[in-house]
C-alpha cells in the first residue's frame, strides 16, 4: 500500500508499538467492566488506576485530579459548559485563536445569558496585553486560553495570564492538547499560578484515539455533560474505555521519558524545513514567537493551500492545509485572521507538524519535491492568467 511520508502529527500521531502492546490484553482476555465486583472487573479497575497515575505523573498532577473523557473536545466542553452551569451567567473570555471545541461551546453559552469576549492576539498569535486587560476589567467568571496553538504551534504564557485572571476572580482553563508530549507541562505550577483545569489528549502523543483527560482542581464545581452511573467522581458517567485509557497512560509515560531527546531533535528538523521554505519564498506564520518544536505553518504567494497539499499528497507527503478539525471549512483560518494575515495569503496556509518517525533525509527529499511542485503550480497559474 502506498504510504506517504507523514508530516501531520498535530492532527494525530501513529500509535506507538509499546502502547499497542499494553492495550491488546484489554481488547481480549481482560475484558472486564471496571465497575464489576468480580476479579475481571477488579483487574480493569486496577488498570485504570495505574493509567490515571501515569497521566498525572506526566503532567505534574495528582491522580485524583485526572478525569478521563473520550477526547479533547469532550474535555474542553466539560469544563466550559460544566463550570458555566454551576455559575450565574456573566462574562466568558476565550482567546480568538482557540480550537473550535472551545470557541463553539463558548458561543453556545451566549443563548444562556453569558457574554462572550474573544481576546485578541498580535501578529505572532500571542495574547494582546491591552485586549486581555480590557476583558479582565469586566471581571470574567471563566477564561480559556490554549497553551499551544494547533495550527501555528505558538505558545502562550499561560502562567502569567492565569495570575492576572486569578486576581480578577476568574476560573482559568487551558487546552494543552498540543503541548503535552512536545514541551514540559507541569499542572502543579500552573495551578499555583491560577490554572484550574487543563485538557490533555492521548492520540496527540502516540496514544490511541478515544481517550483524553480534564486535569481539574478539585475546588472547581462542574456539572457533568453525561449523567449516569457516577463514573469519574460523577463528572463523566459511562463504562470506561479501558484499553484506550491504558494506552493513554503508557503513551504519557513514554512521552515524558523521551522529551529531553525529542524536543531538541524536532527543533533541529524544524529549522531544516524552515530554511528550505524560506528559500522558495514562503511566509512563515508565528515564526518570531515561542513555538512548539515540531510545528511549521506557512504559505506561498498566489498558491492555494488545499491545491498544494493535494499535489504534495500525490507526490508522497501528507501535510495539512489547516486544522484537521476544521478542514471542511473553505474560509481562511480563523487563527490567521485573528493574527491580521490577509485573506489571500491565509488561503495558502499549509501546516507541517513533525513527529518521532521523521528524519532529516525525509525533509531533504520533501524540500526538493516542494520546489518542483511549486514551480509546476506557478507555471500553471501563469498560464491561467
Amino acid at each position: 500500500m502506498f504510504a506517504p511520508v507523514y508530516f501531520d502529527h498535530n492532527a494525530t500521531t501513529p500509535l506507538d508499538p509499546v502502547v499497542l502492546e499494553a492495550m491488546l490484553p484489554f481488547m481480549s482476555a481482560q475484558f472486564g467492566n471496571p465497575s464489576s465486583r468480580h476479579e475481571y472487573g477488579r483487574a480493569a479497575r486496577r488498570a485504570i488506576d495505574e493509567a490515571r497515575a501515569k497521566v498525572a505523573a506526566a503532567v505534574g498532577a495528582h491522580p485524583t485530579e485526572v478525569v478521563f473523557a473520550s477526547g479533547g473536545s469532550e474535555a474542553n466542553n466539560l469544563f466550559i459548559k460544566g463550570a458555566a452551569a454551576c455559575l450565574k451567567p456573566g462574562v466568558l473570555a476565550v482567546s480568538a485563536v482557540e480550537h473550535p471545541c472551545v470557541i463553539k461551546p463558548a458561543e453556545q453559552l451566549v443563548s444562556r445569558g453569558w457574554m462572550l469576549h474573544k481576546v485578541g492576539v498580535d501578529g505572532d498569535g500571542r495574547i494582546d496585553a491591552k485586549s486581555y486587560q480590557a476583558v479582565l476589567a469586566q471581571k470574567p467568571k471563566l477564561v480559556s486560553v490554549m497553551l499551544a496553538n494547533n495550527e501555528t504551534g505558538v505558545l502562550q504564557d499561560v502562567s502569567a495570564l492565569a495570575i492576572q485572571a486569578k486576581a480578577a476572580g476568574a476560573w482559568f482553563h487551558t487546552d494543552a492538547v498540543q503541548a503535552v508530549g512536545k514541551i514540559a507541562v507541569d499542572f502543579r505550577s500552573l495551578n499555583a499560578a491560577g490554572v484550574h483545569a487543563m485538557t490533555v489528549s492521548a492520540h496527540k502523543l502516540g496514544g490511541p484515539k478515544g481517550a483524553a483527560a480534564l486535569v481539574l482542581d478539585k475546588r472547581v464545581e462542574l456539572e457533568p455533560l453525561i449523567a449516569g452511573g457516577g463514573h469519574e467522581r460523577g463528572l463523566r458517567s459511562g463504562t470506561e474505555n479501558v484499553a484506550a485509557i491504558v494506552g493513554f497512560g503508557v503513551a504519557c509515560e513514554l512521552a515524558a521519558q523521551r522529551l529531553t531527546e525529542s524536543a531538541p531533535r524536532l527543533t533541529q528538523l524544524r529549522g531544516q524545513v524552515e530554511s528550505g521554505l524560506l528559500a522558495v519564498g514562503a511566509t512563515l506564520f508565528g515564526a518570531t514567537g515561542e513555538r512548539l518544536p515540531n510545528t511549521i505553518y506557512f504559505a506561498l504567494p498566489n498558491l492555494d493551500g488545499e491545491t498544494l497539499v493535494g499535489y504534495l499528497d500525490r507526490a508522497g507527503y501528507a501535510l495539512a492545509s489547516g486544522a484537521a478539525c476544521s478542514s471542511a471549512n473553505p474560509e481562511p483560518s480563523h487563527v490567521l485572521q485573528a493574527m491580521g494575515v490577509l485573506p489571500e495569503l491565509a488561503r495558502g496556509a499549509v501546516r507541517i507538524s513533525l513527529g518521532a518517525g521523521n528524519t532529516a533525509e525525509q525533509i531533504k527529499d520533501f524540500l526538493n519535491t516542494l520546489q518542483i511542485t511549486v514551480s509546476k503550480l506557478q507555471r500553471l497559474t501563469a498560464i491561467a492568467v
